[in-house]
């Protein structure tokens, strides 16, 4: 695996990197919740429940506005592995897959156990936060993959022949490691999604949608962004449906005002890789963030990953600014996600002031363990 790049870090960088995480990671949780309250639902039902124009707010789901899924769930378990496996660096052990895999153990922990075991020292603080031990109808995929100890990998995958958004969904802070080349950027989210997702179309799809959250976090255009993606998936045996997705959505961008229906046949079947290409269509041809992640959650697929997909892009794009800030006030675990992305911006960028040869700080190794 890479390593997060050695260059100095300015302060205009610093900010600008922080709203871009900040906004990654706040956005995909903003576009998880707007969809949540129509996930699964057809259009016709949407358009019943909501009106002509579908949903258009924040809606009550799982018992109140602006709640998460476990999408957002195990995003968040993705920011919280990969800084153990910064902080983990220093004794000599690095395989970051498997620092991943640790973080979504403590997830499925989540989704047995009634409240945090603060006997677990080991597990940090996130472990510890107790919203997150709400159950919100996490797939028989997730559950499965994460049910022992066993990892997958691309080799030897969890569920073969599992298609689903769930793992490119957990994907954006993979697209976070802007020091990384974005072939290792891809790798690592490939590896790290054959944990759940064993079909091509699934862990492919993770690896592309993490080129492409990188692409923007690092300053470039969507377009030029999913252009890398492509040409890095090229050399992927089974990479064909996922290309060819994302290829649509760039074709669809060209063929008129953005409809319901446009998304609904950009999605498909409702594989990984149609809501993808889905949420990229989205990103491209939405008015504002508002517009694009209206368009993301009204058709009759998966609402919240795709929500959750379009909202990362958006929000890596054009930082945590661009997010609809009435959104953001009702949004559930905003106070956790801030500190998460802030806690990840400053591994980032100052890893080596909190640990390493001249010292570390008893409080980071506190929150990030290196057991």
């Amino acid at each position: 695996m890479g390593a997060t790049a050695g260059a100095v870090w300015g302060r205009a960088e610093q900010q600008d990197f922080r709203s871009r995480v900040r906004g990654t990671l706040l956005g995909a949780a903003v576009g998880d919740a707007l969809g949540a309250p129509v996930d699964g639902l057809d259009l016709d039902a949407v358009r019943r429940e909501h009106g002509a124009e579908g949903l258009t707010d924040l809606a009550p789901a799982h018992g109140r506005r602006g709640a998460v899924t476990h999408l957002t769930q195990l995003t968040l378990f993705s920011v919280d592995g990969l800084i153990r496996a910064q902080v983990r660096r220093d004794t000599g052990a690095w395989h970051p897959p498997t620092d991943l895999h640790r973080a979504y153990l403590r997830w499925a922990a989540t989704q047995r156990d009634w409240g945090p075991d603060l006997r677990r020292e080991e597990d940090g603080w996130l472990a510890r936060e107790e919203w997150l031990y709400a159950r919100r109808a996490a797939p028989r995929a997730l559950l499965l993959g994460l049910g022992d100890a066993t990892m997958g990998t691309p080799q030897a995958p969890k569920n073969p022949g599992e298609r689903g958004p769930e793992a490119a969904a957990r994907s954006a802070p993979f697209g976070l490691l802007v020091g990384w080349e974005p072939q290792l950027v891809a790798q690592l989210a490939v590896e790290c999604a054959a944990q759940t997702h064993g079909h091509p179309g699934g862990y492919l799809t993770a690896g592309a949608y993490a080129v492409i959250v990188h692409g923007l976090a690092r300053g470039e255009s969507l377009e030029a962004a999913v252009q890398r993606a492509l040409a890095l998936l090229a050399a992927r045996l089974g990479h064909e449906p996922v290309a060819a997705a994302l290829q649509h959505a760039l074709g669809a961008v060209r063929q008129g005002l953005p409809t319901a229906d446009r998304v609904t046949e950009l999605i498909g079947d409702a594989a990984a890789e149609g809501v993808l290409a889905a949420a990229v269509y989205c990103a491209l041809v939405g008015e504002d963030v508002r517009h694009g992640l209206r368009l993301a959650v009204n058709h009759g697929g998966p609402s919240a990953a795709a929500g959750a997909l379009t909202g990362g892009l958006l929000g890596a794009l054009h930082g945590e600014t661009a997010l609809p800030p009435a959104w953001l006030a009702e949004l559930e675990g905003r106070p956790t996600v801030l500190e998460l992305a802030d806690d990840f911006a400053m591994e980032m960028t100052q890893g080596p002031a909190l640990h390493g040869p001249a010292g570390s700080s008893p409080g980071w190794l506190t929150r990030y363990p290196r057991a």
